[in-house]
């Protein structure tokens, strides 16, 4: 670890701050886990927006929406069709300082409009369930008053920094990569906003990932008088789907996951058309090659099916974030600003991926579990520790005065990440 750190009376006394604003921040979580921002859901998701909107205007920089492009996606029937997303928070302060950093998060959520989860309860007096209080309505909570509380420190003027708060990171970022990709670049460092685990600990390195459906085209016929005729899709979706597993263990650290075959109908028709989905995860850039390679044998065996046409669609979308040296040097800095806090702050490596992974794509260091403490995201047991707003919004507020006094040089690792 770096040497340790002191905290100057200015920078305690905007430390102190924050404490003032705990009892609204709680209040303003249970406000925004009632506005349901399912990723598909495009009302809530503006709405949340429009809230984004309402509360950075604090910091005093400026704010705009960006429009994103949409993405190929292969419906049910295995029409191809464009998929469109509402735009993204962006927040500007001083683009023109010398150091540089951005802060990326997201507020869709997995739970769709249609979902019974749409309201939050307390568990005990701590802790809060409810959908997206963690992943990461809580998060963007802390991003924003760690900012209000390096505006009120003097070294405020000599850091810029740029906020992207996204609506597709729960369906893989694919309208907000590019984006995410162009602050990364202008940026030495990044910190993003996933909740951290329920005890602290921290990602650390994280495996790459990408999507993929495979359409597959047959020729439906009557099952009964003309099953020879016909030219069953669903069943070469089939033989495709268990190849793909059997490559499970054929490469060390990467893991094949068929999660879903659509198609098929009447039991007496046989089905002209299926879609297999699939996921990927991956250690490193060899890894994807690799991959790549294996799907495409698959892709071109499932072809030589007598009557059966078959495409991928899809792709790697988030590269693998090794825990670099550029990267070790952000957790350095987190955990010195942690034991300067108090916190004993740990990690360990993931197979999950974020935002992190796109900035690292492109060259940015960063942490990207810099959000409040949680647990069983993604489900109906989801929690935020309400302590761990004021804690982690601390702990983002001594970092950031550190890289804009320079007791933290971001350069420093940004250099790292180009050697």
């Amino acid at each position: 670890m770096a040497k340790p750190i002191d905290i100057s009376p200015d920078e305690r006394a905007a430390l102190d701050w924050i404490d003032t604003r705990a009892d609204g921040m709680i209040a303003t979580l249970k406000d925004w886990v009632r506005i349901n921002s399912g990723s598909r859901n495009a009302d809530g998701l503006e709405r949340m927006r429009g809230e984004l909107e309402r509360v950075f205007a604090e910091t005093g920089g400026r704010i705009e929406a960006v429009e994103l492009p949409p993405s190929e996606a292969v419906g049910p029937d295995g029409s191809v069709m464009q998929q469109a997303y509402t735009p993204s928070f962006h927040l500007s302060v001083r683009p023109d300082a010398e150091v540089k950093i951005v802060l990326t998060g997201h507020h869709d959520t997995v739970f769709p409009k249609e979902d019974s989860f749409q309201d939050w309860k307390m568990l005990d007096a701590e802790t809060m369930n409810g959908p997206g209080a963690a992943d990461m309505k809580g998060g963007i909570l802390v991003m924003l008053h760690g900012l209000l509380a390096l505006e009120r420190s003097p070294h405020a003027k000599r850091i810029g920094y740029d906020v992207l708060i996204s609506p597709d990171e729960e369906i893989g970022s694919l309208g907000s990569a590019g984006k995410i990709h162009e602050l990364g670049a202008k940026a030495q460092v990044g910190m993003t906003y996933e909740p951290a685990l329920a005890d602290g600990s921290l990602a650390g390195g994280r495996k790459g990932s990408g999507n993929w459906a495979l359409k597959v085209s047959g020729k439906s016929a009557h099952a009964g008088r003309e099953h020879h005729v016909g030219r069953n899709a669903v069943i070469a979706a089939a033989e495709f789907a268990t190849r793909l597993d059997a490559l499970n263990g054929q490469r060390e650290g990467v893991t094949f996951n068929l999660s879903r075959i659509d198609g098929g109908g009447p039991t007496n028709v046989v089905p002209a058309s299926a879609v297999a989905r699939f996921n990927v995860r991956v250690k490193d850039a060899d890894d994807e090659q690799w991959v790549l390679g294996e799907i495409a044998k698959l892709e071109v065996l499932i072809n030589q099916r007598d009557g059966i046409t078959a495409a991928l669609h899809g792709g790697f979308t988030r590269p693998a974030k090794p825990m670099t040296p550029a990267n070790a040097r952000m957790f350095d800095w987190t955990k010195t600003a942690g034991a300067a806090l108090g916190l004993d702050i740990r990690w360990n490596d993931t197979g999950g991926v974020c935002e992190g992974n796109n900035l690292w794509a492109a060259g940015c260091p960063n942490v990207d579990t810099l959000g409040v403490r949680g647990a069983n995201i993604h489900s109906y047991d989801e929690i935020a520790i309400l302590p761990s707003l004021p804690e982690r919004a601390r702990l983002s507020a001594l970092m950031l005065m550190k890289f804009a006094s320079g007791e933290f040089d971001a350069r420093e690792a940004r250099a790292l990440a180009g050697s």
